[in-house]
């Protein structure tokens, strides 16, 4: 089964997020923001999601990190959660 990497942060509004997204595009790193903005616990680790498979996590994060790019900023992402920026760093 396909595992992949991820880090993300989850904020409230779709407009905070994209804020954060050209903050990051701009050269600040995701860790950082993420530790400061993100309102999911896994902001204390800059976003780090650790490793999953599909199906692992909802169904809009699904349709990002198996599908998107490696290492670039996806987002805002909705989700029942909030909004997400997303970055995958790794899959295989």
């Amino acid at each position: 089964m396909v595992q992949a990497t991820a880090r993300h942060l989850l904020v409230s509004s779709e407009e905070k997020c994209e804020a954060l997204k050209q903050e990051i595009l701009a050269g600040a790193d995701f860790g950082d923001v993420a530790k400061a903005n993100s309102s999911c616990p896994s902001s204390a680790q800059g976003g780090d999601l650790g490793s999953f498979g599909p199906g692992m996590m909802v169904k809009e994060f699904d349709e990002v990190v198996f599908n998107a790019p490696l290492n670039e900023v996806q987002g805002p992402v909705k989700t029942q959660f909030g909004y997400h920026l997303l970055e995958v760093t790794s899959r295989g």
